[in-house]
Parts: C-alpha cells; sequence; structure tokens
C-alpha cells in the first residue's frame, strides 16, 4: 500500500501513522483521526487481511516503507523526520525499530490499542497462541506513550499481562509492568457520527412511507455488529424467537458485515424469521444504513467482546434505545443515570428487549444523543492532537535524560 500524506500544508507537527492492518475501523479510525487532526499525518499502511502475518511480518514491510519515505525527503538542506510516530497493537513496535534503525528508531512513539491478544475472546476448541499477546506487551513497553480505547479495555489488558508475567519462569525485568501503566492512557475511538445528520430528515420520511416494513407490525429492532462468534449472533436470535413466542410485535434488521459463506445459524435465522426481517446483510451505501439506523427504535447487543462499540454509539446517536450487556465496555458508554433502564445482566435479554420495544421512545433523542456526541471527532480531535503533541514532549524530555 502507497503512502499518501494528509494535510501537508497544517501548521502542527509532523506524524507518521504505521498500520499494519489497514481494514475495516481501523481504516475509518486512522483516516478519521488525520482529517480531523491539526497535525501533518503521513500513512504508511498495509492492507487489512492476514491478521497473523501482519503481526508477524508487518514491521518487515513497514521498516521498508518508511526508509523509502525517508530518502524521498532527503535534501541538500535537511532531512526532515517525522516528530511523532503513531502505530496501532498490530505493530510488532521493538521489531520495527530494530529493522528500522536510526534516526527512526529514536522517534517518540504513540502506541493505540483497538484490541489486544491477551483477552481477545477466541472460538471454542481454539487455544491462545501468547505469542501475539507478548507482542503487544513488549511493544507497549517499547513505546513512549500508550492509549487504550476504553478505561475497561486497559484494565482488562493490564491484568492479562500481570498474569502472562507471573507465569513466566525467570529473567523478567521488574517494574516491566509498572512502566507499562504509567504511560498508559484511555482516548476513546473517533467516530464521524456528524455525518449522520444529513440523512436524518430524508430517512425518517421514507421510514414512515414504508421503506423497512409497516410501522404498524411493530417497532424496528436492528443488530448491526460483526456476522462473529464474539458478537454472540445465536444469543440474539434465540433472544428474538423468543419474542415470537411471547407475541411481542416487532421487526428486525440484520445488519452488519459478514466474511465469505454465511454460517447455519445465520441462514437458519432468516428463514425462520421471515415474518419480521425487514432487513437482511450489510447495508449497499452509507447512506442506507444511515437511513436504517434513523428509521430504528431499538439497537441491541449481545456480544461477548467489545472494547469499544462504534456500531453501538452509531445507532445511539441516530435515536435507537440501546438494550446492552451490563458488562464489557457498555457501562462506560452510557450515564449511570440510565444504565437500569439500558443495561440487562446475566439471563436478563428477553425481558430487557420486551421493556425496550414497549417504550422505545422513553425519554428525549436529543438527551441520549448527548451520551456519544463526545465521541465525535468534533470533539476528540484536539484530545488526539494534545496526546500526540505530550508523546512527543516526553519522547524530548527522555532524551534530554539520556534514556534514549
Amino acid at each position: 500500500m502507497v503512502a499518501h500524506t494528509l494535510h501537508a500544508a497544517r501548521p502542527g507537527l509532523r506524524v507518521w501513522a504505521l498500520e499494519p492492518y489497514c481494514g475495516g475501523s481501523h481504516k475509518h479510525f486512522l483516516r478519521g483521526l488525520a482529517l480531523a487532526s491539526e497535525h501533518e499525518f503521513r500513512v504508511f499502511a498495509l492492507p487489512g487481511r492476514h491478521w497473523k502475518w501482519r503481526m508477524h511480518g508487518g514491521a518487515l514491510a513497514l521498516a521498508a516503507q518508511t526508509a523509502e519515505g525517508l530518502r524521498g525527503r532527503r535534501s541538500a538542506e535537511q532531512l526532515r523526520l517525522p516528530d511523532v510516530l503513531f502505530v496501532s497493537d498490530m505493530l510488532d513496535l521493538p521489531t520495527f525499530r530494530g529493522l528500522a534503525g536510526p534516526p527512526l528508531d529514536r522517534v517518540p512513539t504513540l502506541l493505540y490499542f483497538h484490541e489486544n491478544q491477551l483477552t481477545y475472546p477466541l472460538p471454542e476448541g481454539v487455544e491462545r497462541d501468547l505469542g501475539y499477546g507478548m507482542r503487544n506487551l513488549l511493544s507497549a513497553a517499547a513505546a513512549t506513550r500508550v492509549l487504550f480505547n476504553s478505561d475497561y479495555h486497559r484494565l482488562e489488558f493490564l491484568s492479562a499481562a500481570e498474569e502472562l508475567l507471573a507465569s513466566l519462569p525467570d529473567e523478567v525485568p521488574p517494574g516491566l509492568l509498572d512502566g507499562v501503566r504509567a504511560k498508559s492512557g484511555v482516548l476513546p475511538v473517533g467516530c464521524d457520527l456528524r455525518r449522520f445528520d444529513e440523512h436524518r430528515e430524508r430517512a425518517l420520511a421514507e421510514a414512515a412511507q414504508g421503506r423497512w416494513g409497516d410501522p404498524a407490525q411493530g417497532p424496528l429492532l436492528v443488530w448491526n455488529q460483526r456476522w462473529e462468534y464474539d458478537k454472540a449472533p445465536g444469543a440474539l436470535f434465540a433472544g428474538v424467537r423468543a419474542l415470537r413466542e411471547r407475541g411481542v410485535s416487532f421487526r428486525l434488521a440484520v445488519a452488519g458485515s459478514g466474511e465469505g459463506v454465511p454460517t447455519q445459524e445465520f441462514l437458519r435465522a432468516r428463514e425462520d424469521l421471515a415474518d419480521h426481517i425487514v432487513h437482511w446483510g450489510r447495508a449497499a451505501k452509507d447512506s442506507d444504513y444511515a437511513a436504517l439506523l434513523w428509521a430504528a427504535d431499538v439497537v441491541v447487543s449481545t456480544a461477548i467482546h467489545e472494547f469499544f462499540g462504534i456500531a453501538v454509539v452509531e445507532a445511539i446517536y441516530c435515536g435507537c434505545r440501546p438494550v446492552l450487556p451490563r458488562r464489557l465496555s457498555y457501562p462506560g458508554l452510557i450515564p449511570l443515570s440510565a444504565h437500569d433502564d439500558v443495561l440487562y445482566g446475566e439471563g436478563g435479554l428477553v425481558e430487557a428487549l420486551v421493556k425496550a420495544l414497549d417504550r422505545p421512545h422513553a425519554w428525549s433523542e436529543e438527551w441520549q444523543r448527548t451520551w456519544v456526541a463526545r465521541f465525535d471527532w468534533a470533539a476528540l480531535g484536539p484530545r488526539y492532537d494534545a496526546e500526540i503533541r505530550r508523546c512527543r514532549d516526553s519522547g524530548l524530555d527522555a532524551t534530554a535524560l539520556g534514556k534514549r
């Protein structure tokens, strides 16, 4: 993937973003950050596929890319190094530094954790390869500053890292995890929420005209998660079937995205819930996705893994009453005063759905939108800019003290 520069004329710092897995939410995040930032971003990235190989070999390819980037910036006057490297958890940072060598190995580095390989849940029967988690930990140790997308994620990673280090036979440097903890912080994922605003009026008009089925058939329930095991689609389908057996009126939209051939679980659900389904599969265009969220009344999650929750944040912004597990990152998305109305405990999914479908508009959309407006890039862009400057300054301080 060819490196490219965004906002070269801006007066801020020079930032080189390194992303071994530039696909899906990683790609959208990096583009949103570069557009929202006051800093000049140059992106070095690899296609978002083969994640295991990216963690093994991404550093090799990105070291070659950045070496070419340095050669391209040489002049008779000055070699313009980046002020900060902004890297994701998919990069093996120590290996990259060793391969890149000077002068890039001395550039202050901000490591952002979208996910981690110590606590990401695995499919049944799959044994965890701790080598990937160790790469995450060593990258955190090598970085100047470490950020997580939620406090839940930060605490879970540090706890798992502590267990990993305690299990090693010997020669674990004392204070390793204390150092990581001291330079770690939390900064939520930036979301492009304002893009939904332009579609609201048309979306509501189309919904009233029956684009998503007859509103008289009941409220519209949307599930907009990835079609993967960690989002527990089986729990969703079981809950929806229970609603049908109780005679609850509802329409169902199963959005999100999946790769490859749908599993039997999805095929069976599409067949036996056909009378309720008004949408199935990934929305063809972003405007269609926005129209669906504005039309929906309730959004539900049954996930067993969520470090942040972009899809849920988008639905909440568009007025969908959320029904979410009382665990993972979800409590951090919702104000404490709304926890009892939004979050459900173990075994409480069906009752929570019945309650939400009975009163999908129990509070104002304007108030609900304030829950998540803080995650829009307009609010988070300046915070990322400040963290990037903080990383640069920490790197300069470390150099002055002879630590680098």
